[in-house]
């Protein structure tokens, strides 16, 4: 894997030659585009697969146990028609923190969190 100034230079390069030449050839849009979104994810942990699914899962698991049928979660307002019909005008789900909640609560039972590195003190273990 590149290293992010490796990433940057490449993509300044691309970026030059693109202006330079004129090329407006999708294979250097699709090169920048390439790099960038690589750039974008160099310091993005890696996940595998099954641990998207898992993921996956979990929202789905913290979604599942929301209660969707419960009327009070919902802010309704009502219209009549002319000829005195009654219908609804709007909808609005008024505890989405609680959804939120639920799913956060899920996927936090999917990982530990790391203790991050005191990066105030010197360290000591470094050789000299």
């Amino acid at each position: 894997m590149k290293t992010k100034e490796e990433l940057e230079v490449n993509l300044a390069a691309l970026k030059l030659l693109e202006a330079e030449t004129g090329i407006k050839h999708e294979n250097f849009k699709q090169q920048v585009q390439d790099t960038e979104k690589k750039l974008e994810d160099i310091n993005k942990p890696e996940l595998t697969p099954l641990q998207f699914d898992k993921i996956q899962e979990a929202v789905e698991e913290g979604v599942g146990n929301f209660s969707f049928d419960d009327n009070d979660n919902y802010e309704k307002e009502f219209g009549m028609e002319y000829d005195g019909k009654v219908y609804l005008e709007s909808i609005d789900l008024t505890c989405t923190h609680e959804l939120v909640e639920n799913i956060v609560k899920e996927v936090y039972k999917l990982f530990t969190e790391a203790e991050e590195l005191d990066t105030t003190e010197p360290d000591n273990h470094k050789p000299e």
